[in-house]
C-alpha cells in the first residue's frame, strides 16, 4: 500500500489587500481549524449571494438579454470595421493620386521652371564690410581683441586669422581708407 501522504501546498496569487487575511486564515488552517474556517467562510458567501439576486443560468431572461445586445453590438462593430476600411483605402487612394500630381508638377503653382540639382542650394549672400564690433561678433571675439590681432599680424597673417575664424572661411581685408573690414572671397 502506498504511502497516503497529503499533496503540497500550491502557491496562489493573492490581490494585495488579501495577504493578510490569507495569511491568518493559512495560520488557522495549521492550527487544525480547517473545518470550522470552512464553515463560517460558506456562511460568509451565502450571506454575500443572498443579497445578490442575480440569476445567471443559460435560461434567464436578463442572460438572453445581455446576449442579443452583445450580438448586436458585435455586428455594429463589424459593419463600422468595415466601414473604416473602406474609408481609408479611398484616403490611401487620394494620397496616392495627389503624390503623383505632385511628382508630375501638375500641383505646382510656381510658373517658373523648376531648378535642377541640390534642392536646398542658398543662394550666395553679399558679404557687405563690417566694422569692428560687427566683425569681432562674426568671428566670436571682442572688437578690442580683433583690433589687436590686426594690429600684431602681417596683413597676410590677418586674413589666414580671419578666415580660420570665420564661419564660413571668408578671410576679411582692413582697409584703413574707410575703417572697416572687407571680404574676400
Amino acid at each position: 500500500m502506498p504511502d497516503q501522504k497529503s499533496p503540497p501546498s500550491e502557491m496562489i496569487r493573492v490581490p494585495v489587500p488579501l495577504i493578510g487575511v490569507v495569511r491568518r486564515l493559512s495560520k488557522l488552517h495549521r492550527q487544525g481549524h480547517t473545518i470550522a474556517l470552512l464553515q463560517a467562510l460558506e456562511e460568509f458567501i451565502s450571506k454575500f449571494d443572498i443579497n445578490n439576486d442575480i440569476n445567471v443560468t443559460a435560461g434567464n431572461t436578463s442572460v438572453k438579454h445581455l446576449e442579443e445586445k452583445l450580438l448586436k453590438l458585435e455586428s455594429h462593430l463589424v459593419a463600422q470595421g468595415s466601414s473604416v476600411e473602406t474609408k481609408l483605402e479611398v484616403i490611401t487612394k487620394k494620397l496616392e493620386l495627389i503624390e503623383r500630381s505632385i511628382a508630375s508638377g501638375r500641383l505646382s503653382h510656381n510658373t517658373k521652371p523648376r531648378r535642377l540639382g541640390y534642392p536646398y542650394q542658398q543662394t550666395q549672400v553679399e558679404l557687405q564690410p563690417r566694422t569692428n564690433e560687427s566683425l569681432a561678433q562674426r568671428l566670436g571675439v571682442t572688437a578690442q581683441g580683433l583690433v589687436a590681432e590686426r594690429e600684431n599680424k602681417s596683413a597676410k597673417e590677418f586674413l589666414s586669422w580671419s578666415r580660420n575664424r570665420d564661419p564660413m572661411s571668408v578671410a576679411w581685408e582692413w582697409k584703413s581708407s574707410d575703417g572697416l573690414y572687407h571680404p574676400l572671397r
